[in-house]
């Protein structure tokens, strides 16, 4: 297993309109080969940053299964607007 983790900062005034778009975008992540399950958390000091959270059976799922997959175009299209500046995702394995 391996976890996704994406911060997401927001743009000013948006924070409603990102969660409304996450909460139909989070559907099409759920029904990838590999998905395990997903958070999205909000940050307590700063209101326009969001930690996305996401397992994967392997590495492969994410960067090969799911990004070239017409799932992901529409993923793009509901959320990609909202990121200022755009996140880094970043992919670690458990060590204990």
């Amino acid at each position: 297993m391996i976890t996704e983790i994406a911060l997401l900062n927001i743009a000013d005034g948006l924070n409603n309109e990102f969660e409304n778009a996450f909460s139909k975008a989070q559907s099409l992540i759920k029904i990838q080969k590999g998905f395990i399950n997903h958070e999205l958390q909000k940050c307590m000091e700063a209101e326009n940053k969001y930690l996305l959270i996401v397992r994967w059976e392997t590495l492969e799922d994410h960067t090969i299964g799911f990004r070239q997959s017409n799932e992901y175009k529409e993923w793009k299209k509901l959320l990609h607007h909202y990121y200022d500046p755009f996140p880094i995702v970043e992919h670690y394995k458990k060590v204990f």
